[in-house]
C-alpha cells in the first residue's frame, strides 16, 4: 500500500510524487496511442498520405485544444526527446542505406547537403523578410530550419517508390548529411548577440562535419570488426549491440565537438553494409525502434502546438513554403548538381522530393529555448509549412515520378532475401547440432526422411559450410540448418529427435522422438 507522506510547510506546493497508479495510466495512454498509430500506418500507406501527418494529428487531438485536453508547453523537453528520437531514426536509416547506391553519388549528395543548404537558407530567408516582413534574424532562423530535408520522411516515402538508384541514393544521403550544417546555423542564429561572420560559420560547419565523419566511420568500423569476431551467447544481443554502437557514435561525435547526427548516420551505414551476424533480427529490431521514435516524436510535437494560435501564421507559412518549394529548393538542386551532369528529370524530382517533417519542427524549438523574440511565431509558421507542403508533396511524388518516366527505368529490384523474415514466409529455421554419442552420425541426409515441407539446407563442418546432397553422410560435430514450413515444424523436430536416439531405423525400432533432444 502506498501512503502519501504529510506535506511540510517547506514542501507545500510541490508536485505529488509519482506512484504506480500514475505509471498504470501512462502505460495505458501510451499503448493506446501506439495501437492507433500502428493502425494509421495502413491507412496512410493506402492513401499515400505520409504517416507523420497522422501522428501529428494524434498529438493535436490529445492536446489542450483537442479532446484529450493535455496541457504540454515544454519546448526544452520536446527538443531533448526530439534529438533522441532523431538519433534512432538516423541510425535506422543508415542501417538500411546501401553503400553501392550511395558511393556513386557521395560527392553530389555532400554538395547538396552543404552548398545546397546555404543557397536554400539565403533564398528562403530573403522571401521571409521581403514578402512576409520578418526581421532578418527571424527570417534567417526560418530559412535555416526549413532547409533541412527530413530523414524520417525521406526514408519512409522514397523506399516505397521504384526510382533509379542514383536518385534514391542522393536523397537518402542528403537527408542523412544535411542535419549537421542546419543545426549549426540554427544555433548560431538563435544565440544572443551578433551573428558570426559567414566565414566563421563556414569554418565551424566544416570542422564539425569533419570531426563527426571521422568519429562515425571509426566507431562503425570498430563496431563491425568486433561483432564479426565476438560470438555473443544469444542472437537477441546483436541488435542491441548494433544500436548501442550507433548511439555511441552520436554521443562521441557530439562530445567531441563534432556533428553527432553525421556520426550516427555514417556509423550505422558502415554497420549496415558489414554483413554482420543475425542481420535480419537486427534490421527488424532497428525498424521497430525507428517506428516508435517517429510516433513518439510526432505525437509530442503535436502536443506542443496550440491550434487556436495558428490562424495569423497560416498565410506567412504558405508564402514562405511557396518560396522554399518553387524557388529555393529547385535553385539549390540546380546549382549543386550542375557539375555532375544530372538529367533534368532527376533534378526535377529531387527538387520536389525535398520533404520536410519532424526535423524542422524540432529545430524550431531551439529559438524557443534560447528565448529569441518571436520564437513562438517561428514555431507556428514552421509547423503549418511542414503540414501543408508535406500533404502536397508526399502523395504527389509517385505521380511526378511516372510523369517524368523515372519509375519505369527498371533496375533489378532488390528482393530483400537477406532481410525477409521466415515468419512472413510461414517457415522456421532449425539449428541442429550432432554431438558425441548421437546416432545421427553415419546417417545420410535422405535417410532422415523428413516430412514434406522440410529440408536440410546447409551443413557446417570443420568451420566450412556446404549445401548437402541427398547422399551426404552426416558426422559428429556437424551443424545442420533445417528449414521447415509451419504445418510440419513439430513433426520435423520429432523426427530429428527420433533419429538422434534411434538412428536411421528409428521409426522401425519404435523410437518416437518424445525424448528431449538438443
Amino acid at each position: 500500500m502506498y501512503v502519501r507522506p504529510r506535506a511540510s510547510r517547506a514542501g507545500q506546493g510541490r508536485e505529488p510524487p509519482l506512484t504506480v497508479h500514475h505509471l498504470d495510466q501512462l502505460l495505458l495512454v501510451c499503448s493506446l496511442v501506439l495501437l492507433v498509430a500502428v493502425a494509421a500506418v495502413r491507412i496512410s500507406s493506402r492513401s499515400g498520405l505520409p504517416s507523420l501527418l497522422v501522428y501529428l494529428g494524434i498529438g493535436v487531438l490529445m492536446g489542450q485544444d483537442g479532446i484529450g485536453h493535455i496541457h504540454f508547453s515544454s519546448a526544452a523537453t520536446t527538443q531533448v526527446i526530439g534529438y533522441a528520437a532523431l538519433v534512432v531514426i538516423l541510425a535506422e536509416g543508415g542501417l538500411g542505406t546501401k553503400w553501392k547506391e550511395v558511393r556513386p553519388v557521395l560527392a553530389s549528395a555532400s554538395v547538396l547537403a552543404t552548398a545546397g543548404v546555404a543557397v536554400s537558407v539565403g533564398v528562403t530567408a530573403a522571401g521571409a523578410h521581403y514578402l512576409v516582413g520578418l526581421e532578418w534574424r527571424q527570417a534567417l532562423i526560418v530559412g535555416a530550419v526549413v532547409s533541412s530535408t527530413d530523414a524520417a520522411a525521406v526514408f519512409s516515402v522514397l523506399r516505397r517508390i521504384p526510382l533509379p538508384a542514383r536518385v534514391t541514393g542522393t536523397l537518402e544521403a542528403e537527408s542523412g548529411f544535411n542535419d549537421a550544417p542546419v543545426v549549426i546555423l540554427v544555433v548560431a542564429f538563435s544565440t544572443a548577440g551578433p551573428v558570426d561572420h559567414w566565414y566563421v560559420l563556414l569554418g565551424e560547419i566544416l570542422l564539425e562535419l569533419a570531426v563527426g565523419a571521422a568519429i562515425g566511420l571509426a566507431v562503425g568500423w570498430a563496431g563491425s570488426w568486433a561483432l564479426k569476431r565476438v560470438a555473443l551467447p544469444a542472437s537477441g544481443l546483436y541488435p542491441i549491440a548494433v544500436l548501442a554502437i550507433a548511439v555511441t557514435a552520436y554521443a562521441a561525435g557530439a562530445l567531441g565537438h563534432g556533428s553527432g547526427f553525421l556520426a550516427v548516420y555514417l556509423a550505422s551505414m558502415v554497420l549496415g553494409n558489414a554483413k554482420l551476424p543475425h542481420w535480419p533480427a537486427t534490421r527488424g529490431f532497428a525498424e521497430g525502434l525507428g517506428w516508435i521514435a517517429q510516433i513518439g516524436m510526432f505525437v509530442l510535437l503535436g502536443l506542443l502546438v496550440t491550434p487556436h494560435e495558428l490562424g495569423d501564421d497560416i498565410w506567412p507559412a504558405l508564402v514562405i513554403g511557396l518560396v522554399l518549394t518553387m524557388v529555393a529548393r529547385p535553385l539549390s538542386v540546380t546549382l549543386s548538381l550542375a557539375p555532375f551532369r544530372v538529367a533534368w528529370q532527376e533534378q526535377t524530382l529531387m527538387s520536389w522530393a525535398g520533404l520536410r517533417g519532424a526535423v524542422p519542427i524540432i529545430l524550431a524549438t531551439i529559438p524557443m529555448v534560447n528565448g529569441v523574440a518571436g520564437s513562438r511565431r517561428i514555431f507556428n509558421i514552421v509547423f503549418v509549412l511542414v503540414v501543408v507542403y508535406t500533404l502536397v508533396q508526399g502523395p504527389t511524388l509517385p505521380w511526378l515520378a511516372r510523369m517524368l518516366r523515372l519509375g519505369e527505368k527498371g533496375e533489378a529490384a532488390d528482393l530483400g532475401i537477406e532481410s525477409a523474415p521466415l515468419e512472413r514466409l510461414r517457415g522456421h529455421l532449425l539449428s541442429v547440432s550432432i554431438p558425441e554419442g548421437s546416432r545421427m552420425h553415419g546417417v545420410e541426409v535422405n535417410e532422415l526422411r523428413l516430412p514434406t515441407g522440410a529440408a536440410v539446407t546447409l551443413v557446417v563442418r570443420d568451420a566450412k559450410s556446404f549445401v548437402p546432397m541427398p547422399t551426404t553422410v552426416l558426422r559428429r560435430g556437424d551443424e545442420l540448418l533445417v528449414v521447415a514450413t509451419d504445418p510440419v515444424r513439430d513433426a520435423t523436430e520429432r523426427r530429428l529427435r527420433a533419429v538422434a536416439h534411434g538412428g536411421k531405423l528409428a521409426g522401425w525400432l519404435g523410437v518416437s522422438g518424445a525424448t528431449a533432444w538438443r
